[in-house]
């Protein structure tokens, strides 16, 4: 059974307004937590380039 964390930047609360976060092996699990059986496998590379492309844009910064 996949244990889900919620997202820091997701806010407090119950909110079904959320980012989850979960890992079976290898890959990590990403869901909304609004339509939970639709879940997205990533591996730990792919993760981190999201990451960081999500935070360039949030800074502004170019790519």
């Amino acid at each position: 059974m996949v244990q889900w964390q919620k997202s820091s930047f997701s806010g407090g609360g119950d909110g079904d307004e959320c980012v989850e976060l979960g890992r079976q092996g290898s890959e990590v699990l990403l869901r909304e937590s609004d339509e939970p059986p639709r879940i997205l496998t990533v591996g730990t590379s792919a993760l981190a380039a999201m990451l960081r492309h999500l935070q360039a844009d949030a800074s502004g910064s170019p790519r």
